[in-house]
């Protein structure tokens, strides 16, 4: 089978779930990494957001999209369920965590440090204070989410995983989001214990700061 080529920034946590549910499946893939507005992002995305997917003649964007196409077109670990009340708790959990989670902790609290690590002026208080208690709040859920089974669905490692993980790795870039977590424990449990797998592990962004990448 043609080898898929994910085009996008292992910065950019979006891209880093569809390479990690192409590690977790062992899938022989690609990626090629390109900055945002690269020409090769927009001839798949209308609005050059990253990742997007080649696969032979077939295009994708969307991270969900993506990672939903590769878990049904190739074997190994589902990352989807097929038991119907597990799919529904996975979706359940990557919607969460892509309207909600994604949206304050990166969008908006992490951004703030990494605005003030592109202009070398000090971060904006107002805005990372404003979003502290939303933060607080998620992280709490989380944290009760995976109390259990140290798991966001069951006992099973599923996508909702893999789009949290890459998320809780960048907030510990920035002090109240690495006290945050580690205050969590069920939370800092779980992100230990899950960021030793080797799909975590092999990829692992760049250590330098994180670019201001839009993503899916």
């Amino acid at each position: 089978m043609t080898k898929p080529e994910i085009i996008g920034s292992m910065r950019s946590t979006y891209t880093r779930v569809v390479c990690m549910a192409c590690e977790e499946k062992r899938i022989d893939y690609e990626l090629i990494e390109r900055p945002l507005n690269a020409p090769e992002i927009f001839e798949i995305h209308p609005l050059g957001k990253m990742p997007v997917l080649r696969h032979g003649d077939f295009v994708l964007f969307e991270s969900k999209a993506i990672a939903t196409y590769l878990d049904l077109s190739f074997g190994g670990p589902q990352l989807i369920p097929a038991l119907p009340r597990l799919a529904g708790l996975t979706e359940q959990w990557v919607s969460f965590i892509n309207t909600v989670v994604d949206r304050t902790l990166i969008r908006a609290y992490l951004a703030a440090y990494i605005r003030a690590m592109m202009t070398g002026k000090p971060p904006d208080r107002v805005a990372i204070d404003t979003v502290l208690p939303d933060l607080h709040k998620q992280i709490g859920i989380l944290d009760n989410a995976v109390a259990r089974t140290g798991h966001l669905v069951e006992d099973r490692f599923t996508l909702a995983d893999v789009n949290l993980l890459p998320i809780l790795d960048r907030i510990r870039l920035a002090p109240e989001g690495a006290d945050a977590l580690a205050a969590a424990p069920n939370l800092a449990r779980y992100f230990e214990a899950h960021s030793a797998r080797p799909s975590f592990q092999r990829t692992s962004p760049p250590a330098d700061p994180p670019e201001r990448a839009t993503t899916t």
